[in-house]
């Protein structure tokens, strides 16, 4: 069995958009680069959506250009439409995310789109991808439950995931956005999808609203998967559905995998430095509970 497993962090994007208050851009600046010292390999940067509707990450430009990019680690970045990708790739960015959900009302409220819709906007992005040598990367959203529809069929996961693979996104990333997955449920639903779209091109993404995050994703990485999404210092939530609380946070995952055997090639201790790093810019006492553990210990 691999034992590797690669964390791909999306604190600095899905972290940030979220949380309430402005984050100066040299200390997002700083979070980025201090994540590239920590091993780890996939760090989601920003997001070139319009500055209307996520206004945390209107310096979007200013924050790509202004990071250490190094070797061997990626840079992803989330693009909504072409207008999006235009601006990425006018600051050198080399790998894009597009996103849509599973849940038809989910897609309208969030991007002003349907599904459909949606995945009509992200063709020309694709191709221009494609000879541009940029990776595309898809997130599906709302793959275990929607904040209006409730239940989300797995057979419109699996749609949604195989149309985004089908049309050239190398990984998909399957987003538990409101946490209410628990472990056979989250298992259930990946090993559908992977009947759709090759294990080795899927990834994990679960928020921790009701503490389940780590148990789904052990029982994910039992059934095969190893790519998993977490922000350091588990920050974000949803801003569309009440209650959600933040991304698992990466040093808990970091710690739950270097204890079941398995490899991330990062460094814990520098990790849970960053989240305590981050968790006083916002305000915060602490960053994760493994980064509290370690601090008093």
């Amino acid at each position: 069995m691999n034992d590797f497993v690669r964390i791909v962090e999306v604190g600095p994007r899905d972290g940030l958009q979220n949380e309430k208050q402005q984050v100066a851009t040299a200390d997002k600046i700083a979070l980025i680069d201090r994540l590239s010292a920590t091993g780890l390999k996939s760090i989601e940067a920003t997001s070139f959506v319009s500055p209307k509707w996520v206004p945390q990450l209107a310096d979007a430009a200013q924050v790509f250009s202004g990071i250490q990019r190094r070797p061997g680690i990626s840079y992803p970045v989330l693009v909504p439409n072409e207008q999006g990708y235009d601006r990425a790739r006018a600051v050198g960015v080399e790998e894009v995310a597009v996103f849509t959900a599973a849940s038809e009302q989910f897609n309208r409220t969030n991007t002003n789109a349907g599904i459909d819709e949606s995945l009509l906007r992200f063709e020309p992005i694709l191709a221009r991808a494609k000879a541009d040598g940029v990776k595309v990367r898809g997130y599906v959203s709302t793959v275990l439950g929607c904040p209006y529809q409730g239940e989300v069929p797995l057979a419109d996961v699996v749609k949604v995931a195989a149309r985004l693979h089908a049309m050239g996104c190398y990984e998909i990333s399957l987003g538990d956005t409101i946490g209410v997955g628990t472990p056979a449920k989250a298992r259930a639903m990946l090993l559908a999808v992977a009947g759709e779209v090759p294990m080795a091109d899927l990834a994990v993404h679960f928020h921790d609203t009701y503490g389940q995050a780590l148990a789904n994703i052990a029982s994910c990485l039992e059934a095969g998967v190893r790519v998993v999404d977490s922000a350091v210092a588990g920050t974000g939530g949803c801003p569309y559905a009440r209650g959600a609380s933040g991304n698992v946070a990466s040093e808990d995952v970091v710690y739950m995998l270097h204890g079941m055997g398995m490899v991330t090639g990062i460094d814990l201790a520098a990790l849970a430095a960053t989240g305590n790093w981050l968790a006083e810019r916002l305000g915060r006492q602490t960053g994760s509970k493994t980064a509290r553990a370690m601090t008093v210990s």
